[in-house]
């Protein structure tokens, strides 16, 4: 009988909550539709009560993140498989929502972009194989990495963390599961306990809802302070398409109420398709460069700029 190596063995990952098996889905292959659905639908209240137990976690991270991001640091994402590709999307997805930088918010993914399409877990064991793409981006102690690992336990994950660590970056873990004490080269640690999932191991489901949302949460906090919003309104983006003109008109309309839509189009297309310099041009009066001027002064922060002139047109 052939003997097995155990020095080749992997690491027994069972004590880990996302691969236990669920006590309310031990029938899952016996259920119908509707009931594997209901299943589903409870389940994923836990993604909810996850979130709200790390918001200390995150307002601590994210308090330290603004700072850095507004003196030119970047956020970068590194995760594999599922974690890989959710960072993949919140970074891709902020360009377009708050006119940021692409450079900014960075994501990477084991095995590279392919991996978004295609799986590639066996590139998840390389501690160093994020080492090349921190080489291409030039990481330095302003930036921030934040490792996605829904276990906890990804090599590549934590081993970027000890390479950014080395640089000066502020280094963050973003995870389903519990450790006793935070990996040595992490600052923040932001735990999403989402327990078990339906299907043993699949952290595509509710742990998967929970990273998303706690990236949401990450990203978007962030750019509303930085001044991309006001209110609750998107006004920091560029007409660049149907979608994006009607909705910059849309709010042109809302706080400069004396304009109707064919004004709003005429002001926008002034304003080059920038929102936040229409609104300054038609309350204060300026033309494009000295409306973004302005802005500028004050940070990108449009309340700041109208309320410089005493003009708010949203208490």
């Amino acid at each position: 009988m052939h003997e097995v190596d155990t020095h080749e063995l992997p690491s027994d990952r069972g004590h880990i909550a996302t691969e236990q098996r669920h006590p309310d889905a031990m029938r899952l292959d016996e259920l119908p539709i509707d009931e594997c659905i209901a299943l589903m639908i409870d389940d994923h209240r836990r993604v909810r009560e996850a979130v709200e137990a790390s918001r200390t976690q995150l307002t601590q991270f994210i308090t330290k993140l603004v700072p850095r991001v507004r003196a030119g640091g970047r956020l970068i994402y590194v995760g594999a498989g599922t974690s890989g590709r959710l960072g993949v999307l919140d970074a891709s997805e902020c360009p377009p929502t708050f006119q940021s930088d692409p450079n900014t918010i960075i994501g990477i993914i084991a095995g590279g972009d392919a991996s978004l399409r295609r799986s590639s877990e066996a590139m998840e064991d390389d501690p160093n194989g994020a080492a090349e793409a921190f080489n291409v981006l030039g990481l330095s102690q302003h930036d921030t990495v934040m490792g996605i690992a829904a276990g906890g336990t990804t090599p590549y994950v934590l081993g970027s963390l000890k390479i950014a660590a080395r640089t000066g970056a502020m280094t963050g873990l973003l995870t389903c599961a519990s450790f006793k004490k935070p990996p040595v080269d992490c600052d923040h640690l932001i735990l999403l306990d989402t327990g078990p999932e339906i299907l043993t191991g699949s952290t595509r489901l509710k742990a998967g809802s929970a990273t998303k949302l706690a990236l949401n949460i990450i990203t978007t906090a962030v750019f509303v302070q930085l001044g991309k919003t006001y209110s609750n309104l998107m006004v920091d983006l560029r007409a660049t398409n149907d979608k994006l003109t009607d909705r910059a008109i849309r709010i042109l309309c809302d706080l400069c109420p004396d304009l109707d839509r064919p004004a709003a189009a005429e002001l926008l297309h002034a304003a080059s398709g920038e929102c936040k310099t229409a609104i300054v041009m038609h309350h204060l009066q300026l033309d494009q460069p000295a409306a973004r001027t302005l802005l500028d002064e004050h940070a990108g922060k449009l309340r700041r700029a109208l309320e410089s002139a005493h003009r708010s047109p949203v208490s």
